[in-house]
């Protein structure tokens, strides 16, 4: 894949913002009944702002049925995916009719039609185009479904186009003592974020290779289950203990196949699913303060976004990569599954 499909253009969107502390004081410290462990974790979870196009301050959908939430999706998604396609196709000086795949990742709302055939009709993208629709792999997503957009791109030789649209508030659940869902409703916000993905290009980030480990015995770790009431997160408290056996080992394979190593990464795009998550990663490739502030500065401005986040990560991680600079991004979700991805500055 080396030099034949390069990423060219990125673009996010998120809807209207509520600080953490306004979250917890307006509706999540009565949802929980005062309970201080409830406020220990909010308080613990590194988000400072985040962003919901049901914000909980304004309407309660912890008792919506999931029709009513995937019609809501329908509704609120297309302002939001729209807007980072168009800053996507615009940062990379691209035409909605140039782009020969459009793939959209989502966990978190189903429609048919889709995001991708609405969207792919409001933007004039052409009637030949080929379209990928990736559902419920959570929050790694984006780096497979970045893989497949390459594959795509180096084979065939046009334009593509990513989407992640996650709209994670129209899953808030009926209120519980459940410390996994206590930290769901701690971290997890909306966003949309974009990447075009080019042949050949002169400018941009070389897709250099994508790999994967998925560790089946724990797979009850991370869930995302379809309930009559929203889709309903499961997380487990050992997730950081199993990311520190594998993360390691992943990113230094990927590595030693390209003669390179932990020191000669210019940036990390390091999908924050939670403090502790990043601490693990942090302390296992021995990564300074500052080549993880991108991740935790995305957890602190727009908190967990599912598989967008490390899309906003990567924005922010590219500043940082000179000419012919290495980054490496990273996402984890379900499975228990690490997704990694090698990526070289033109």
């Amino acid at each position: 894949m080396t030099g034949l499909a390069v990423v060219t253009g990125m673009g996010h969107a998120v809807p209207a913002s509520a600080t953490q502390q306004e979250l917890w004081d307006g509706f999540f410290d009565r949802y929980y009944g005062g309970r201080a462990l409830a406020r220990r974790i909010f308080a613990a979870a590194g988000v400072q702002t985040r962003h919901a196009v049901a914000n909980p301050l304004d309407e309660d959908l912890s008792a919506w049925s999931t029709g009513a939430r995937m019609d809501r999706y329908v509704a609120e998604s297309m302002p939001l995916a729209k807007q980072a396609v168009s800053q996507a196709l615009a940062d990379a000086g691209l035409a909605a009719g140039d782009i020969g795949l459009f793939a959209v990742a989502s966990c978190t709302g189903y429609s048919t039609p889709g995001v991708d055939i609405r969207l792919a009709r409001d933007l004039g993208m052409s009637a030949d185009l080929q379209r990928l629709f990736v559902g419920h792999m959570g929050c790694y997503a984006a780096v497979p479904a970045l893989g497949a957009v390459t594959d795509f791109v180096s084979a065939r030789g046009r334009p593509g186009v990513l989407l992640c649209l996650e709209l994670t508030s129209l899953h808030v659940q009926p209120p519980c003592d459940d410390v996994d869902q206590i930290v769901s409703h701690s971290l997890f916000s909306d966003a949309a974020a974009a990447v075009v993905v080019e042949p050949g290009a002169a400018d941009g980030f070389d897709v250099v290779d994508v790999v994967a480990r998925t560790d089946v015995s724990t797979a009850d770790h991370m869930t995302w289950d379809v309930t009559d009431l929203g889709f309903r997160m499961g997380l487990s408290p050992r997730v950081p203990d199993v990311l520190k056996k594998h993360v390691r080992s992943v990113v230094t394979g990927m590595l030693d196949r390209h003669g390179l190593s932990t020191e000669d990464i210019a940036a990390w795009a390091v999908h924050p699913g939670g403090p502790r998550i990043l601490d693990v990663v942090g302390e296992q490739l021995a990564l300074s303060t500052s080549a993880m502030a991108p991740s935790r500065r995305v957890l602190a401005e727009h908190g967990n976004c599912s598989s967008a986040t490390v899309l906003l990560v990567l924005s922010e991680a590219a500043r940082d990569v000179g000419t012919g600079g290495h980054l490496v991004m990273m996402a984890f979700g379900p499975g228990l599954t690490l997704y990694a991805a090698l990526l070289r500055r033109r």
